[in-house]
């Protein structure tokens, strides 16, 4: 699914930074539980929190997105 596929994403940017969950959503501005939620594939977000996961990370949203693969995504999963 891609949610899924996002949320992985997501979490090895995150990690990679070396911060909690916690301290990642205080960093832009998003709830803890909506974030995590977001990391577990369960949430369809919005363009705008992606715009502010991408900030968060200080990156584009074309890197945000480059290393998942659609091909092995199911979209309507």
């Amino acid at each position: 699914m891609i949610t899924a596929a996002f949320g992985k994403r997501i979490r090895e940017l995150r990690e990679t930074l070396g911060i909690s969950q916690e301290k990642f959503a205080l960093k832009i501005g998003m709830d803890r539980t909506y974030y995590s939620s977001v990391e577990a594939g369960k949430r369809n977000i919005s363009i705008i929190n992606i715009c502010k996961i991408a900030k968060g990370f200080n990156i584009t949203l074309s890197d945000l997105f480059d290393k998942i693969d659609y091909n092995e995504v199911d979209i309507y999963d």
